[in-house]
């Protein structure tokens, strides 16, 4: 059997459309742009069998008709009418099979970057679009901090192995303000150095995991007294409550 490979496609200034790679067949996740992903299927000598979308932002589903215009594959997205050329809307707990990649993926719902946001996990990964970024998360533009909170809990239950596949490369940026929240942790000092090396030299930063994410990332780290502080400190009064930190911290990352 054909070894599964995820590979980072570039799109727009920071975006990554995650192509899922096994023999001649290729599934693409969050295809902004038709056309780098149309390049590199043309230069892999691959067919596209499936399109995932998490969300209904343009960056992450402007090049659905373009493909589907060279291929006819279904394609996997939220309960959104916002999303044009789904062929199959899904939604928590539903599962689906994409057999010429021979994964098995289940559907988690997790708003708060838009109201119908989904990952999408198989086992030992999960694309988690534009709520959960390598040390940070996505900004409430539909959803609440309450909604956000369940959300990265949600993603936070995941084994601490499983890769993080994200919608974009904001982890040195990410990891600079989370140094803000708390200081103190070692995690982020480790975690700077090695994303500076890889960006110096053009090198993705992703895939993260479960496991580095709630060791480092703020936003997964709300019940945490040193983050609960911090942003406390921000609000200018005590916070208690997991959503109400990540409240606050959302609110001074968009500031930062």
């Amino acid at each position: 059997m054909d070894h599964i490979e995820i590979v980072p496609v570039s799109a727009f200034k920071d975006n990554y459309i995650w192509i899922l790679r096994r023999g001649g067949s290729a599934a693409a996740v969050d295809p902004g742009d038709a056309e780098p992903v149309l390049e590199y299927l043309g230069a892999q000598k691959l067919t596209l069998t499936a399109i995932l979308n998490t969300h209904h932002h343009a960056d992450h589903v402007g090049g659905n008709a373009g493909l589907l215009r060279h291929f006819d594959v279904p394609v996997y997205g939220p309960h959104d009418e916002r999303i044009g050329n789904v062929s199959h809307r899904v939604g928590e707990s539903d599962r689906f099979r994409l057999a010429a990649q021979g994964l098995d993926f289940s559907v988690l719902e997790i708003p708060g970057h838009t109201r119908t946001h989904i990952a999408f996990c198989a086992p030992g990964i999960v694309f988690s679009g534009d709520t959960l970024f390598a040390c940070g998360c996505g900004r409430l533009f539909e959803g609440t901090p309450q909604q956000m909170s369940a959300s990265l809990a949600k993603l936070a239950a995941l084994t601490d192995a499983t890769r993080v596949y994200c919608g974009h490369e904001y982890t040195v940026a990410n990891v600079r303000f989370a140094k803000e929240v708390e200081p103190a942790n070692q995690e982020l000092a480790k975690w700077e150095r090695e994303a500076n090396e890889l960006r110096a030299t053009g090198v993705p930063t992703l895939p993260s995991t479960i496991g580095r994410e709630k060791g480092a990332n703020p936003f997964m780290r709300c019940d945490q007294p040193s983050v609960a502080a911090a942003a406390s400190r921000f609000a200018g009064k005590p916070l208690a409550d997991a959503a109400s930190v990540l409240g606050a911290i959302r609110e001074w990352k968009n500031q930062f």
